[in-house]
């Protein structure tokens, strides 16, 4: 069958809507599908277009057999208001120009975030004559206004009104976790049109032979306990935390102890410029790295952090750093209230502590780093009981079984 895919984020980014995308997709070619994604030119988070690519209205390439299409956009950096929806608006626009260049498909999907793909995924379906299956990552505009990056009552009553219009034009809703499923159920989706499909991990990448001495030299870390955020540096990650947690390990004597910050993001310069303000060398900032060196850098770290801010909102996330921690055998520090926490305590795969609870995450730590057995003991269980059963390959074949009861089985080629 033919399928057409609408993200703005997919490979070479590797933030995690790029991630799933290029996941699945790949793995729906190799099952023998024809697979056509359309998004923009990689440039997030700075909104930088990578080296490499243009910035042009329309550019096609192949990755691993999917079909990639890449539409202009008005670019702009992961952070504000006003110039981020331009960056939506235009990627709506665009996309629906460029279908008379992509081949019609047998059913479209669109994902989340951010909130005009979806639309650009409804107009697409009607335009095309073929049914929506939309794919919920993140709540918008909710989302937004939980970090206060939109405080407008007017344009946020619009705003939601559009987001039940979307749900109601979807064949299928998709999403990553039974937090977001009862807030879907809430919002007037029928139980029967939902189907949850988390995200997960790719262990083949994380099973090779790394160098973690290389990266310790790399980044100053020695022989220090290593807490690593791995991810996008925004809004919602909270990880003013870590800059507090820091000067308490500072007072309390223990030099022995590194958190290292891999990604960008809206807050990452601020965050930085802060660090080395206070001459906290406790924080290393790597910036962004490849999503290819990710494995390296988890190999070379004690445990992971996972940190969002506290909000009910964030109470139905589950996030992908989960699931990476769990690929490379690593303790997680979980500063995620909701499902999260019930899921990593269920699987004694870390210690949960109070989002944006300073006092908590450097207990945490300082238990882990005194506790090698511990470590151990829920680093392997965090293999066993997240990565293994959230595995890119059985979850890819989940979402297409989806598709193909979505597609009535589709026209077989």
């Amino acid at each position: 069958m033919r399928i057409l895919f609408l993200t703005h984020y997919f490979a070479p980014e590797g933030n995690a809507p790029a991630n799933r995308v290029y996941e699945m997709t790949r793995r729906w070619v190799r099952a023998g599908h024809e697979v056509t994604v359309l998004t923009c030119a990689p440039n997030v988070p700075a909104g930088v277009v990578y080296d490499g690519y243009r910035n042009r209205w329309f550019q096609r390439e192949s990755i691993e057999g999917v079909d990639t299409c890449r539409v202009w956009t008005y670019l702009a950096a992961n952070r504000g208001t006003v110039r981020r929806i331009g960056n939506y608006l235009s990627y709506l626009g665009s996309a629906l120009l460029a279908l008379p260049r992509v081949p019609r498909p047998d059913v479209v999907i669109a994902t989340s975030p951010q909130f005009f793909c979806g639309w650009a995924g409804v107009l697409a379906s009607r335009l095309l004559r073929r049914p929506l299956l939309l794919e919920i990552r993140d709540l918008w505009p909710e989302s937004i206004v939980a970090v206060g990056a939109l405080t407008q009552p007017r344009l946020i009553a619009w705003l939601e009104r559009l987001e039940r219009a979307m749900y109601r034009a979807a064949a299928h809703v998709v999403t990553v976790g039974d937090g977001y499923r009862e807030q879907l159920e809430a919002r007037g989706v029928p139980a029967a049109s939902i189907s949850v499909i988390p995200n997960g991990v790719d262990r083949s990448r994380f099973a090779g032979e790394f160098r973690p001495e290389a990266v310790r030299a790399a980044y100053g870390l020695g022989d220090a306990f290593v807490c690593s955020y791995v991810g996008t540096v925004g809004l919602g990650c909270g990880l003013d935390v870590v800059l507090r947690a820091a000067r308490l390990l500072r007072e309390r004597g223990r030099r022995d102890v590194r958190f290292l910050v891999v990604g960008d993001g809206a807050v990452r310069a601020e965050l930085e410029a802060r660090a080395r303000a206070e001459g906290l060398a406790e924080v290393v900032f790597t910036g962004r790295v490849d999503k290819a060196r990710i494995p390296e850098l988890l190999a070379a770290s004690d445990a992971c952090l996972v940190h969002l801010t506290r909000t009910p909102l964030f109470r139905s996330v589950l996030p992908s750093k989960i699931f990476e921690a769990g690929a490379m055998a690593k303790p997680i520090v979980l500063g995620v209230e909701g499902h999260a926490a019930e899921l990593v305590a269920g699987a004694h795969a870390g210690l949960c502590i109070e989002p944006e609870n300073e006092h908590e995450l450097v207990e945490a730590v300082l238990r882990l780093a005194g506790d090698a057995a511990l470590a151990k003991e829920l680093g392997e269980s965090a293999y066993a009981r997240l990565a293994v059963p959230y595995d890119s390959d059985a979850l890819a074949q989940r979402y297409l079984d989806r598709v193909l009861e979505l597609a009535g089985g589709g026209t077989r080629r």
